[in-house]
């Protein structure tokens, strides 16, 4: 609303009473009770998230796809948009949006956070670097260390 600070102005600053500025706006009071405790307008606030009714008989399958794709190499796992083929492949009637949403919620969390390593010089540097080969689909660790100068 344009009128946010010109009314709560009006109201806590000036003295104005409520009720005058209900006669004025014609708005609920309890409308004017949010502007005077919110100094600019509070965002739309969903109280509980919305049950996912059609994609949870299939939760259990997409947290096994999504575990199986941390094993391959990351051109090689799949997109949410394959997820949902499958899924629909499995009896899936949802939308594309809802599988893509819950991917990325499932992904976010066991995102990997790497923190880059600096030390003073004397003292070694170790970095632990794991790779993937795709034709035996196996990993192999590396460590190596360097002196920084």
């Amino acid at each position: 609303m344009a009128d946010w600070a010109d009314i709560r102005r009006r109201v806590l600053v000036e003295g104005v009473s409520k009720r005058q500025i209900l006669r004025e706006t014609g708005m609920h009071w309890k409308t004017l009770q949010k502007m005077l405790t919110h100094p600019e307008p509070p965002g739309y606030r969903q109280c509980k998230p919305r049950p996912k009714q059609k994609l949870a008989a299939f939760q259990e399958r997409l947290e096994q796809i999504l575990k199986a794709d941390q094993l391959l190499p990351r051109k090689q796992r799949h997109t949410a948009k394959r997820i949902w083929e499958r899924l629909q492949e499995a009896g899936f009637t949802g939308g594309y949006t809802v599988v893509k949403e819950a991917v990325r919620e499932l992904t976010q969390c066991n995102q990997e956070v790497f923190v880059p390593l600096a030390h003073p010089p004397g003292e070694a540097q170790t970095v632990l670097n794991t790779s993937a080969y795709s034709s035996r689909q196996s990993r192999s660790n590396l460590l190596s260390a360097n002196f920084p100068q």
